[in-house]
């Protein structure tokens, strides 16, 4: 995919929540079921985690379990999914997403068919309290 063409190039992806050099955090907005939905997104136009150096993939993924462990101690949700397909949208990024056990599809992947509803307007009310403290963690990380 050229760079001019991706998503994730032109535009942040989300609701930004950080930002440093290397790359970028964001709450996903257009997954109204799954609120609690976060990207971590390589700043540059790179489809694959092996090839970048071995000092940026420790970033990556000290920010990808900094954003999973904030998940897990604030919103206490029967699971953290984690994923990095790109198959879509080939520029590197991690998929980080609390599930609840009354979520539209739990246990099934979010992307599967709705089993039931969900009222999620508690989760998201919730929602600001945690982008602060993900800015606030981010931000001490080495």
């Amino acid at each position: 995919m050229n760079p001019a063409d991706c998503p994730l190039c032109r535009t942040d992806g989300g609701l930004l929540i950080h930002r440093d050099a290397l790359l970028r955090v964001v709450r996903v907005s257009d997954t109204p079921e799954h609120p609690a939905f976060y990207r971590v997104i390589l700043n540059r136009h790179v489809a694959e985690f092996s090839a970048l150096p071995a000092d940026e993939r420790r970033r990556l993924m000290d920010v990808v379990v900094a954003v999973e462990s904030l998940l897990l101690s604030e919103l206490r949700p029967a699971k953290v999914n984690l994923a990095s397909l790109g198959n879509v949208v080939p520029h590197l990024h991690w998929h980080v997403v609390a599930r609840f056990a009354d979520d539209a599809q739990f246990p099934a992947p979010i992307w599967a068919p709705a089993l039931r509803s969900r009222d999620t307007a508690a989760l998201c009310e919730r929602l600001p309290a945690l982008d602060a403290a993900l800015r606030l963690a981010l931000q001490q990380l080495p």
